[in-house]
């Protein structure tokens, strides 16, 4: 990281001016957006990406010899390429465009289980993941006749290794697991459950939807075979998300959809599909949200994902110990890495009920099972209350918060 910005006193306030939402009046108060983890704010740099693309450069890519489309396609391509330097991947090709981390998992699991999977066959996941990490396996499971294995996890929300290592095995054709838990914040060990799973040749997915917008993500240093994050977690657009692959699994997938973009020759009788990455992006794409996505890149990188993780802690654990002084309350997942996001519940009230007064309060928060539903069955609950802290939140924001649950509990005991 270039020292000059890792050295660089973190400027909340100056972070702020560059989000216009946070200015918003909600219910006559000021937004208190505590809702990160569900999609983050766009900064004015991303929003002008956005509106130069449709105001002066709209044009399709790859396939027009005019003008507009030449200097687009530089521009989408260079988009790519920022972020493979984000994410460290050895080749842009690595970098496919999706409409999001639950298309890039759908992507992956229909191309795979075409190609490798078989009856009795076994796919890892965890007991933590995401609706949109459980169901396409689930899906290919069924149709193939395999089986979907699940890691267990501890009461404070942290994997059990050991029952991981015992669950792999010669039958194991895919471990894909979420990098940080968006209910319980659990910062998951995804290096070492990689290594151990590539001592038996088992390839590896990992969810960074949650990760990436806290923390520098390194696929070669993690030795991901797969990595899949959504833009809009990334202060980017929505619509638009990456599957990174490595090149020679890449290869040997076949495409998930097809069409315009995805071929080399197509007659009545065969088609010869492209090389990467257009094998995996029919279609037109979702250009502007590509631009806008290597814009938010820019953006985050101006900062430092160091300068942003830290400050970020600096908020988990102010905010964890004022909800532990609340009686009453119980944090939801208190595994010993975690990001800045906290689940709760409070005896004797509804998550919904607590949200709804906070949201009368300007004070935004997600209620809900968190498409967790296997999650909240593990520790017995409906759902939760989850504050999810970015780097433009504040202390006195996380002040409101407290304020808005006491007055909810006074409300509703």
């Amino acid at each position: 990281m270039n020292s000059t910005i890792k050295d660089r006193v973190f400027d909340v306030v100056s972070v702020r001016e560059s989000f216009p939402i946070l200015s918003k009046k909600v219910n006559g108060k000021t937004l208190v957006y505590l809702d990160s983890g569900a999609t983050a704010q766009k900064p004015q740099t991303v929003i002008d990406a956005v509106d130069n693309y449709y105001r002066n450069q709209n044009a399709n890519i790859h396939r027009g010899v005019h003008t507009l489309s030449q200097e687009i396609t530089v521009i989408y391509e260079n988009a790519r390429a920022t972020i493979q330097n984000h994410l460290n991947a050895k080749y842009p090709h690595e970098i496919i465009f999706t409409s999001g981390t639950t298309e890039s998992i759908n992507l992956l699991a229909a191309s795979f289980g075409k190609k490798f999977l078989q009856a009795g066959d076994e796919i890892i996941i965890s007991a933590m993941e995401h609706h949109s990490n459980i169901l396409p396996w689930q899906v290919v499971c069924e149709e193939k006749g395999a089986v979907l294995k699940v890691i267990p996890i501890s009461e404070k929300g942290e994997l059990l290794l050991d029952e991981y290592k015992k669950l792999l095995s010669s039958k194991t054709k895919m471990v894909a697991i979420t990098h940080i838990s968006n209910t319980l914040g659990t910062l998951n060990p995804v290096k070492q459950i990689v290594e151990l799973a590539h001592e038996k040749g088992i390839p590896v997915l990992i969810d960074g939807a949650q990760a990436v917008p806290h923390q520098k993500v390194d696929v070669q240093v993690l030795d991901a075979d797969f990595y899949c994050f959504s833009g809009h977690k990334l202060f980017g657009p929505t619509g638009v998300g990456i599957l990174y692959g490595k090149e020679k699994w890449l290869n040997e997938l076949p495409p998930y959809k097809v069409g315009g973009g995805t071929i080399k020759m197509v007659t009545f009788e065969k088609t010869v599909y492209a090389d990467l990455p257009l094998k995996f992006e029919a279609g037109t794409p979702h250009i502007a949200g590509g631009i806008g996505l290597a814009a938010a890149i820019d953006y985050v990188n101006s900062i430092g994902l160091e300068n942003i993780q830290e400050y970020e802690k600096e908020l988990l654990h102010y905010a964890t110990g004022k909800l532990s002084a609340i009686s009453g309350l119980k944090i939801i997942g208190n595994a010993k890495e975690k990001a800045s996001v906290i689940s709760f519940v409070i005896e004797g009230i509804h998550p919904l009920d607590i949200g709804t007064i906070l949201d009368k309060l300007g004070i935004a928060v997600r209620t809900g099972h968190h498409c967790t539903q296997p999650l909240m069955e593990f520790y017995c609950i409906p759902g939760t209350v989850r504050a999810s802290f970015a780097f433009y939140n504040t202390k006195e924001e996380i002040d409101l918060l407290i304020a808005g649950i006491e007055k909810a509990i006074k409300m509703l005991k």
